[in-house]
């Protein structure tokens, strides 16, 4: 019981209420898309309602269990050879959709191994990063070197179904646990400069090519470059997507339209419910309601990374750094994506979308956040009762 009274707050509220604003979210824009598939318009609503319960007992088990019991050697070898599995099996018996063999049907769920790697790389970094210390001070590559090798082979399956989006958080999950380490041969911070440099190289390539060409419109991925460049060129083809989140947000104003009245849902939007679910929220609550789900998952992520600056262990603080990064970075995908800030992706907006893979992994990350916080305070209050104690 006494755990519960050292509850970290600032991660429990805004993870239940985004949870919350998921549901009513994912009921409202994916109605219409359930009756298009044959089912019945509450089905999206039980499956995602199901998923936040699910999630819910997940966290708390998280919350509760022993992290030592994370780095048993057999646990990760165990997690290893099952998550390398998963990611080959997809490939081989996964379902297809929109144009990505990601998923394990498994009857009426699927599973995307892909939610679950992000976790995994996480909780394997921070355990390998931690367990190798001394070494990383002394020859950093040469440490790093296996780990490296591991992920480009998984995350390379990745690309194979093909999942870029996912792919690209994998490694910017890896680049800033690299980054957080503190080592001093540590990965330069250059490296960031380097990517938004290449950010700006990309957007004065694209602006200066033939997207017409066959080399663009032909290949599904160069495709959404094309849409990203000049989505109002192409509103008839591969822009048809991006154009109309440009409406749904204009719709929407600062209040919206009201809850269920979004336009864009109705056949415009391809994934209301799911990619571009944030356009139908601002279409339907307002830029309002949007700056609230965003500052929740800021939140979230500020005070992640508060709890791994204050974390008795380098795993821990890892830890924390890499859930802040997942959702951080997958938020900012998404977001972009909907704004035309960056290419679609085809990435999920954290807690808000629908996909039970995705909330399975959330829900656990936000109880190892609990559990990290929950720690940190016993330390605190048993170093304030020593104080206490020797005055």
């Amino acid at each position: 019981m006494k755990k519960f009274k050292i509850l970290d707050y600032y991660i429990l509220i805004p993870y239940i209420v985004l949870s919350l604003i998921g549901i009513v979210m994912v009921y409202s824009a994916s109605a219409n898309v359930a009756i298009s598939n044959g089912s019945t318009p509450n089905g999206y609503l039980i499956k995602q309602t199901a998923y936040v319960i699910l999630g819910l007992f997940l966290a708390a088990f998280f919350y509760w269990l022993r992290l030592s019991l994370l780095r048993r050697r057999s646990y990760v070898e165990i997690a290893t050879f099952v998550m390398f599995g998963l990611v080959l099996i997809v490939l081989v018996i996964g379902a297809r959709i929109n144009g990505a063999k990601g998923w394990i049907n498994l009857g009426p769920v699927n599973i995307q191994p892909e939610e679950f790697l992000k976790l995994y790389i996480v909780l394997f970094l921070a355990h390998y990063m931690d367990s190798h210390q001394v070494s990383l001070e002394e020859r950093y590559w040469h440490t790093m070197r296996a780990p490296l090798i591991l992920f480009a082979v998984m995350i390379g399956l990745v690309l194979m179904q093909p999942d870029t989006g996912g792919a690209a958080i994998d490694w910017f999950i890896i680049l800033i646990m690299m980054l957080s380490s503190g080592n001093k041969h540590n990965v330069p911070t250059e490296i960031v400069g380097v990517l938004f440099i290449g950010y700006l190289a990309m957007l004065g390539f694209l602006s200066h090519t033939n997207l017409n060409s066959p080399m663009w419109t032909k290949h599904y991925q160069l495709q959404r470059f094309v849409a990203f460049i000049d989505p109002f060129g192409t509103i008839k083809t591969v822009g048809r997507q991006l154009v109309n989140s440009y409406y749904a947000i204009s719709n929407g104003g600062l209040f919206g339209r009201g809850l269920g009245n979004s336009i864009q849902k109705m056949g415009y939007l391809p994934e209301p419910n799911t990619d571009f679910i944030l356009a139908v929220t601002s279409e339907e609550l307002g830029v309002i309601a949007v700056l609230i789900i965003l500052a929740l998952l800021g939140t979230i992520a500020g005070r992640a990374i508060q709890i791994g600056k204050r974390a008795s262990t380098m795993y821990e603080s890892l830890v924390c750094y890499g859930i802040a990064a997942l959702i951080t970075v997958q938020s900012l995908f998404n977001v972009g994506g909907v704004v035309g800030a960056l290419p679609i992706t085809g990435v999920t907006l954290p807690f808000i979308s629908y996909g039970g893979s995705s909330m399975l992994v959330l829900s656990m990350s936000m109880g190892i956040l609990l559990n990290i916080s929950a720690r940190e305070k016993r330390a605190q209050i048993a170093e304030r009762a020593e104080r206490v104690t020797v005055k």
